[in-house]
């Protein structure tokens, strides 16, 4: 496999590839800001919002109660 470097580097290149789907999937694959920060403003908040999913399921089928305000 000579150009793709050990198979640990191809497999995190394979994560990358496959949550980048992932976001594309559940936030649309456009932006619509027409600024370069405001695009990468844009993408970040995608970003963000995709990890509050993720930690949002794993809690509920992990049965992990989360707590916000006390």
């Amino acid at each position: 496999m000579e150009g793709w470097g050990d198979l640990a580097h191809y497999h995190k290149r394979s994560n990358v590839e496959s949550t980048f789907s992932m976001i594309k999937a559940k936030f649309r694959d456009h932006v619509r800001s027409k600024t370069p920060v405001a695009m990468a403003n844009e993408v970040l908040c995608k970003i963000i919002c995709d990890n509050l999913c993720v930690l949002v399921q794993e809690a509920h089928e992990l049965g992990i109660g989360t707590e916000f305000e006390k």
